[in-house]
């Protein structure tokens, strides 16, 4: 194994509830565990004051809001809790939204509900799991707890955020935040792709993640680490997570970060993996230039099922991968090769398939340079621009949009669909969303009104049924790496940023500033809009970086 030491710490933090959202009638003084915690009871002969639950006078019960998503769980100090000196039983509910917490978590991936023992004078801590909301039910029936403090603790890397963005409109700032959020809460032991659930190592999943990463946090240890966890267990045959369209994005994945941060010693240690995965995909591509890969056939969820969709867009990603791969192997040298592959890529994209008007592949169409940009934009992209997209590739669509100078297009879907989750109440972005779902919604962050939907507990389907639905789900996080890319406007065009292009497009902004990171320091971009519509910017570069046109 040759995965890279860690340099990040995981780091503990602890947080006090925001708000007491309900609360049966027999808790009492709960403002009281609103107040900093210290995390350690003491045994003063005048106790100090704490919330009491009690339930000898019925249901004792309440629900706390900690403000915004967490990945850790709670800490509870207690003072007297029975005469007896026994544990007290609790149930505790944990959940991404309000309807979670007060319903019927699902114990999946990790453990959402349960009932614990809290420790008489003393300190118990439960969960590692996603939430923001938690639910505590005594279920002793004669009980009575005095809680001194309950708090979240959070985990988190200890990593310097070096990218930035601010712009005069709040909605993209707070785009920005929650995309760049929802990715650093999923930078753990290793890349996942949710918190809640799967918590897995997913590689297509990773892809916008890692675009993300290298916006915000420039080369963080845990991009290669997870990237090599996968190329250690899955052969080269055997796809990673064993669907081939992930071992596709494994190749562009190297292409993007070698490209971004010129690590050769790291690009040096896939070649071989790289020369034998390309070897096997060329064996799935027909004389004309039609892959014939076998299941499973995923793209995303939104594609799954549609037979003519999925093979639009495993044409293009195979394609791609071809490319980048080329490219690779042209950095190490092997120019023999590069040109094999680059014939495989011209042949494929020029294999034509069934036409289909789903959003996703035909971004990847156009990614590949298997369509025209404005063609597939004009016909397919902006067609009900809201509709068919996902959190996931719902940032290839706003590549390949902006490819087609429809920046302004573009800002309709950051605004009214990562906004829209907004609008709901998120902190973080979501495995799926609908526009649709906003009709008559209510909040994820309110009780829930019978009056509105509640869309945790109705939408979703495959994987992301209901409540199972992850609201915090790293592959939803494109629009932080976008709005670097595209109103920042820098983008590498030497590996390792030695040179970079700077295009900014504000669309519609007055003004935009922020930082993207190099490996030599961070460029700084400022862009404010002049009376007469003309543009001033102010560029600075750290020393070893150069612009160019």
């Amino acid at each position: 194994m040759d995965r890279m030491p860690l340099s990040s710490e995981i780091k503990r933090t602890f947080l006090s509830p925001v708000r007491v959202m309900w609360r049966t009638p027999n808790v009492h003084d709960v403002e009281l565990l609103l107040r900093p915690g210290i995390g350690q009871p003491l045994n003063l002969p005048t106790p100090l004051p704490c919330c009491r639950m009690d339930s000898r006078e019925g249901t004792a019960s309440l629900l706390v809001d900690f403000g915004r998503e967490l990945f850790g769980g709670l800490q509870f100090v207690t003072n007297d809790t029975r005469p007896d000196k026994a544990g007290l039983k609790v149930r505790v509910r944990l959940g991404e939204s309000v309807s979670e917490a007060m319903g019927e978590p699902n114990n999946d991936h990790g453990i959402n509900d349960d009932v614990i023992s809290l420790s008489w004078l003393g300190v118990t801590e439960f969960g590692k799991t996603g939430f923001r909301f938690a639910r505590l039910d005594i279920e002793d029936p004669q009980a009575c707890l005095d809680l001194c403090e309950l708090r979240a603790y959070t985990y988190g890397r200890d990593l310097a955020f070096r990218g930035t963005f601010e712009c005069n409109d709040d909605v993209l700032n707070r785009i920005w935040t929650a995309a760049t959020r929802t990715v650093y809460l999923n930078m753990q032991e290793y890349l996942w792709d949710g918190i809640k659930r799967d918590r897995l190592v997913w590689m297509g999943d990773m892809h916008p993640e890692i675009c993300v990463i290298s916006a915000v946090f420039g080369e963080a240890d845990i991009v290669p680490n997870s990237l090599d966890l996968l190329r250690e267990y899955f052969p080269p045959a055997m796809f990673f997570n064993q669907i081939s369209s992930y071992s596709m994005w494994w190749v562009l994945a190297q292409h993007h970060w070698y490209w971004r941060h010129g690590n050769m010693d790291y690009l040096r240690r896939q070649e071989t993996y790289l020369r034998e995965l390309l070897k096997v995909f060329e064996g799935y591509v027909d004389e004309t230039g039609r892959e014939t890969l076998p299941e499973w056939r995923f793209i995303d969820w939104l594609s799954h099922g549609d037979a003519p969709a999925v093979d639009v867009g495993i044409q293009s990603l195979l394609a791609m991968t071809f490319r980048e791969g080329a490219a690779l192997l042209r950095i190490f040298g092997d120019a023999t090769l590069a040109e094999h592959y680059l014939a495989v890529y011209q042949k494929m994209r020029k294999c034509t398939r069934s036409a289909s008007m789903n959003k996703p592949v035909n971004a990847l169409r156009v990614l590949a340079g298997c369509g025209e940009a404005a063609e597939v934009n004009r016909d397919v992209l902006s067609r009900s621009p809201l509709e068919g997209l996902s959190t996931f590739y719902g940032y290839y669509v706003l590549l390949a949009r902006a490819a087609a100078g429809d920046t302004a297009g573009c800002f309709e879907i950051l605004r009214k669909y990562w906004g829209g989750m907004l609008d709901l109440g998120a902190t973080t972005f979501w495995e799926h969303f609908d526009v649709e779902w906003l009709n008559n919604a209510g909040r994820i962050d309110e009780l829930h009104d019978e009056k509105t939907v509640d869309v945790h507990g109705t939408y979703g389907k495959h994987c992301y049924e209901r409540q199972r639905n992850s609201f915090c789900h790293g592959w939803s996080g494109g629009p932080t790496a976008w709005l670097s890319e595209h109103v920042l406007g820098v983008t590498p065009a030497s590996p390792g940023c030695r040179t970079v292009r700077i295009r900014p497009n504000l669309v519609d902004l007055a003004w935009a500033k922020g930082t993207v990171p190099t490996p030599f320091g961070e460029i700084e971009v400022s862009l404010t809009r002049n009376s007469d519509g003309t543009i001033a910017s102010d560029i600075k570069l750290p020393d070893g970086v150069q612009r160019v046109d």
